[in-house]
């Protein structure tokens, strides 16, 4: 079982970047698959990105649903920080949400999460 901690939201600039750190904690050392996901006010909860952590395979899920935000996003991780990033360049008022990140114990991203951290808002002005 692990806990996920996620951080780095907060108020930021059409045009500019910010990152989301996602620590997590407990067992660490088990396979798991980190996955982030947004939701906008009044809308459904969507996933974005996944990175496998520690020594699980890579994440299979590939779609182009929200692509053009995948395009000015990056996952990656630090597993010596037990870490996962996730950067976001060029950022616009539409990604205004809260966003959060989870993590699966099987390849399931994004259909099913075994647990998930709190969100953090994060607002674009414009």
């Amino acid at each position: 079982e692990v806990q996920l901690q996620a951080s780095g939201g907060g108020l930021v600039q059409a045009g500019g970047s910010l990152r989301l750190s996602c620590e997590v904690s407990g067992d660490t050392f088990g396979e798991y698959f980190i996955g982030w996901f947004r939701q906008a006010p009044g809308k459904e909860r969507d996933g974005i990105l996944c990175i496998s952590f520690g020594e699980s395979d890579k994440c299979t899920y590939n779609s182009d649903y929200l692509q053009e935000l995948k395009d000015r996003s990056t996952i990656s991780s630090d597993n010596a920080k037990n870490t996962v990033y996730r950067q976001v360049d060029k950022m616009k008022p539409e990604d205004t949400a809260v966003y959060y990140c989870a993590a699966a114990e099987e390849d399931s991203f994004p259909y099913y999460m075994d647990y998930w951290g709190q969100g953090t808002q994060v607002t674009v002005s414009s």
